[in-house]
C-alpha cells in the first residue's frame, strides 16, 4: 500500500468558496442536480433494479421496487453531493472537474452541505417508512462510508483508495435485495463481489487517462504512484476476479443457463479487451497510445449487460 502525505486541505466555508449565484432559478436547480452526479447514479441504479428481479424470482412488487429506486437515488445523490463538498478544492485543480458547480462557485459550500444532508435524511427516512429498516440502514451506511471513510480518509492518503472506498458503490446491490426480501442472502453477496472487483480496474483506467490531473491535485491514485505496466497488471488481475466471481451466481442463485452463458460471453469480451491493453503496454506504448479509455468504456458495457442478464434470467427461469 502506498501512502502519500496529504498536501490538500478542504477549503473553509468562508474562503474563495463564495458562490456566484446562477442567473436564474433554472440554472440554480441545474447546478444542484449536477452536484448529485446523475451519471454515477444511473450506473448504481443499473445494479439495483436487476437484483430486485432476482430477489423476487421475476417481477418485483411495484411499490417496493419504486420506493427503493426513488429513495436509493436520493441516497446516492446525498453521498455524491457531500463528496463534491469535501473535494471542492480538488475539483478546482483538476481540468476534468473544473466545471462542477462548487468549482465554478455556482453553489455555495454551505448550500451544498445542507443539500447533501437533506437528501441523506430524506432517503433514510423514506426507506425506513416505505420499504424496511434494513434497506434504510444499508443506505445510510453507504452514505457514511463514502463520506467519512472514502472521501475524508482514503482518497487523499493511499493508492488503494478506490479498492476499499468502492465498497460504497457495491451497497445498492444489497439495498435492492433487502428492499424486496427484508433480508440478505448469498446471491446479493456474490453480486456485491462482482461490483467490488469491477470497480478498481474501471476507475484505474480512467485515472490512467487523467493521471496528470490526479497528480496535480495530489490524489495518490494507483497510476500516479506506480508504472503503467504495474497498473495494467492490476487491472488484468481484478478483471479476472470480476469474471470468476460473476460465474458463482449460477450455482448459488440457481439461475437458468441464460445467465451463465451471458456471463461467459461478456467476461470473455472483457478479458480480450484487457489483454489488448496489456499487449499495448508490453509493446512499449505509453500515455494516450495505451488507450486505457477503451477498457473503461467496455467495463461500463460489461456491467450493464451482466446485470441485464440477471434480470432477464429471473423473468424466464
Amino acid at each position: 500500500m502506498t501512502v502519500l502525505t496529504n498536501k490538500q486541505t478542504v477549503a473553509p466555508l468562508g474562503s474563495a468558496a463564495t458562490a456566484t449565484a446562477p442567473r436564474s432559478i433554472g440554472a440554480l436547480v441545474k447546478a444542484y442536480v449536477a452536484l448529485t452526479k446523475p451519471r454515477i447514479i444511473e450506473l448504481l441504479l443499473i445494479t439495483t433494479l436487476p437484483v430486485m428481479f432476482l430477489a423476487a424470482h421475476g417481477l418485483p412488487d411495484l411499490w417496493a421496487a419504486t420506493a427503493t429506486m426513488v429513495f436509493g437515488t436520493l441516497s446516492a445523490g446525498s453521498a455524491n453531493v457531500l463528496n463534491c463538498y469535501i473535494d471542492r478544492d480538488i475539483d478546482r485543480t483538476m481540468r476534468r472537474t473544473r466545471r462542477r458547480p462548487l468549482a465554478k462557485h455556482d453553489v455555495s459550500p454551505m448550500g451544498a452541505l445542507i443539500f447533501g444532508v437533506i437528501l441523506g435524511t430524506l432517503s433514510t427516512l423514506g426507506l425506513a417508512l416505505t420499504v424496511n429498516g434494513l434497506a434504510a440502514a444499508l443506505a445510510l451506511g453507504a452514505i457514511l462510508f463514502y463520506v467519512f471513510v472514502y472521501s475524508l480518509v482514503l482518497k487523499r492518503r493511499t493508492s488503494q483508495n478506490i479498492v476499499w472506498g468502492g465498497i460504497a458503490g457495491c451497497m445498492p446491490v444489497l439495498i435492492g435485495w433487502a428492499g424486496i426480501t427484508g433480508g440478505l442472502s448469498w446471491a446479493p453477496v456474490v453480486l456485491f463481489g462482482v461490483v467490488f472487483f469491477w470497480t478498481p480496474p474501471h476507475t484505474w483506467t480512467l485515472a490512467m487517462r487523467y493521471r496528470e490531473d490526479y497528480a496535480a491535485a495530489d490524489v495518490p491514485m494507483l497510476p500516479v504512484v506506480t508504472t503503467e505496466r504495474r497498473v495494467v497488471q492490476q487491472v488484468v488481475a481484478y478483471t479476472w476476479a470480476t469474471v470468476l466471481c460473476s460465474l458463482l451466481l449460477w450455482p448459488i442463485a440457481g439461475t437458468s443457463l441464460l445467465y451463465p452463458a451471458a456471463a461467459l460471453v461478456l467476461g470473455a469480451v472483457c478479458l480480450v479487451e484487457v489483454y489488448r491493453l496489456l499487449g499495448r503496454v508490453n509493446a512499449g506504448k505509453t500515455g494516450v497510445d495505451l488507450r486505457p479509455m477503451r477498457f473503461f468504456h467496455w467495463s461500463n458495457i460489461y456491467l450493464a449487460l451482466l446485470f441485464l442478464a440477471v434480470a432477464l434470467d429471473s423473468l424466464v427461469a
